[in-house]
């Protein structure tokens, strides 16, 4: 796949990007300083974050690490989304208020953090573009949408003669896959970055919770994360996953991550986590690409 250059003067997209949904819940600052310290020096050029990552803790510790750090522009891009509703007055007061807790005077990345049916108005498209067109915005994405509200909102996009978004960010695991081959399609004729999040499925994927859900983790520090994968056929799914690991040795994180990282179309996977190694079992796992291996892990 071709790099990704989101914007004159931005890095290209590495094939893993650091996500801070941690930030400020399960790590306090100095250990999310430390992560992202280790992010940079192990190569990734993209940081994400969002405004309802710890109501708004996340973006903060992000700022501070900025502001202590001072990467150079051409090194880091900082990505942050923002929710619905998106009318003009919410975009413009989200955006300001997440440039505020980042500490700059322009974001990078913005995304919608999700679909709204206020994000298919001509009013919310021509806002974004203000916010792009006076700078106050690098690039643009969207974030959980689906092919037919994507699609829906290109066509507007078109007709009001806008520029398409830059980027979708969709969960995407082998328990739960929300990048399939019509968002694939859409996004290659558009011309749009695909990033997937959750490659590990929260710890699901790891199967540590096979017996229950572990204190401390994150189905237990949020648990309206369970709902999305503790159900029959993510159930069936992570069996799969744990046969596969027991029959060639290869830890059930290592496979899950691996397959997640060589998906087709995929420009850059998040990872998060508590601490460094999270991030260097998924550089370890890029090592791993087997296609006839990832087509026994979705068999089913």
């Amino acid at each position: 796949m071709k790099p990704v250059i989101l914007y004159p003067s931005a890095p290209a997209l590495g094939p893993i990007c650091l996500g801070s949904s941690t930030f400020g819940r399960e790590i306090d600052e100095a250990k999310a300083f430390a992560l992202m310290d280790h992010a940079v020096a192990r190569g990734i050029t993209l940081i994400d974050t969002a405004a309802t990552y710890s109501a708004g803790a996340a973006e903060k510790i992000v700022g501070a690490w900025l502001a202590s750090r001072r990467p150079p522009a051409d090194r880091i891009v900082v990505a942050t989304k923002i929710y619905p509703p998106y009318t003009p007055a919410a975009i413009e007061a989200a955006t300001r208020e997440s440039a505020g807790r980042l500490g700059v005077d322009a974001i990078d990345v913005l995304y919608l953090h999700k679909w709204d049916a206020t994000a298919e108005t001509p009013d919310a498209l021509n806002a974004l573009e203000r916010l792009r067109r006076t700078g106050r915005v690098r690039a643009l994405g969207v974030s959980n949408f689906a092919a037919k509200q994507l699609a829906a909102v290109l066509q507007l996009q078109r007709g009001l003669g806008l520029p398409a978004f830059w980027l979708l960010q969709n969960n995407q695991n082998l328990a739960v896959r929300d990048v399939d081959g019509a968002i694939r399609d859409l996004c290659a004729a558009h011309d749009i970055a695909i990033v997937t999040y959750s490659p590990l499925g929260g710890g699901y994927l790891t199967g540590k919770h096979r017996a229950g859900v572990q204190p401390g983790s994150r189905f237990d520090v949020a648990p309206g994360h369970q709902g999305v994968y503790f159900n029959p056929a993510c159930e069936r799914r992570l069996a799969r996953l744990a046969e596969v690991s027991a029959r060639t040795g290869h830890p059930m994180p290592h496979l899950a991550l691996a397959w997640a990282l060589h998906q087709p179309g995929v420009a850059s996977v998040l990872i998060g986590g508590r601490g460094p190694e999270y991030l260097d079992q998924a550089f370890a796992a890029l090592g791993l690409d087997d296609p006839a291996l990832f087509a026994e892990l979705e068999s089913v």
